[in-house]
Parts: structure tokens; sequence; C-alpha cells
């Protein structure tokens, strides 16, 4: 089984921030949206998503959106600790359990937080991936560190741009 992980910013870090009816940001799910696509059709059916708020989120959205098309494909969230949602808005803590209670496989990574817990969650993705589509517009921060863990283990990466 063909797998993709994914990876990107925060929404605080990208340049529409919450705004998620900013065209830029239509244009952006919609990009990530065919690029997945195109690999589904390439024979990829299994997707990871950390399910964190941003790019995780809008990815984890539009697989499950692409699983009415393809039943075949699975989405698995990979969660870097129980508490990854505590201290989120109520919108977006909801948000985050109705597309866990969609998935089609929870992995917690860790249990507790720490100060590694999220870089271990993406180096499980990875770890697991065929391919990393990662949305940045710069490698820095964790996105910038999975996209180098990515190429250390021979991950093809495919960026695209915010």
């Amino acid at each position: 089984m063909k797998t993709i992980a994914f990876t990107g910013k925060r929404p605080q870090n990208l340049p529409w921030r919450f705004n998620e009816q900013d065209e830029r940001c239509l244009q952006l799910k919609e990009q990530l949206k065919a690029e997945i696509e195109i690999r589904i059709k390439e024979g990829y059916t299994v997707f990871i998503s950390g399910v964190a708020l941003g790019i995780d989120t809008f990815a984890a959205e539009a697989v499950l959106e692409l699983k009415s098309l393809y039943p075949h494909i699975t989405l698995e969230a990979a969660i870097p600790c129980k508490s990854q949602s505590d201290k989120w808005n109520t919108e977006d803590r909801e948000r985050y359990s109705v597309l866990l209670n969609q998935c089609d496989k929870t992995t917690y990574v860790g249990r507790e937080y720490t100060s590694d817990c999220m870089m271990k969650r993406n180096k499980y993705m990875v770890d697991k991936a065929d391919l990393l589509i990662a949305v940045s517009g710069e490698l820095s921060g964790g996105t910038g560190a999975t996209i180098r863990y990515a190429n250390e283990k021979g991950v093809e990466v495919r960026v695209i741009q915010p």
C-alpha cells in the first residue's frame, strides 16, 4: 500500500492566518485536494495526517471528501499526545473531534505532551510514508524539520507553496 503523509504550517503562520474564506486559502485547499486526487490515481491509498490546526486539518478534510469518490482509500490520524486539542477554542476542538471520528485509524504516538512529541509524531508519519506532501513557503520550524527528515530517509517530498 502506497502511503502519503502531510506536513505544513499552522494558521498563524499562513499568509491569510485564520481566515479560511480568503481566496488564497480556498485556492490552496483546492490545490491540495487536486494533488491528493492525482496521487490516488497513481495508486496511493493510505493517507496520514497529524490533524493539527491548519494544513493537517485541510489535508484530512480533503482526503475525507475524496473518500466519497474513492472508498478504498484510508485516513490515519497520527496524534502526538492525548492533549493535542486541549488548548484550542471550542469550534476547533469540535472540528477535530469530527475528523477523528471519520478517520479509519487513530494512532497516539505519545500519551503526554513533551517538548519533542510533535517531532516524534512527524517522524512516525514520515517513517510510514512513501511520499510527504508539504505545504510550506520556507524550510523553518517543524515543517522544515519534517522535510529534512524525509530527505534523510529517502522519502519523496512534494512541496506546495501556500
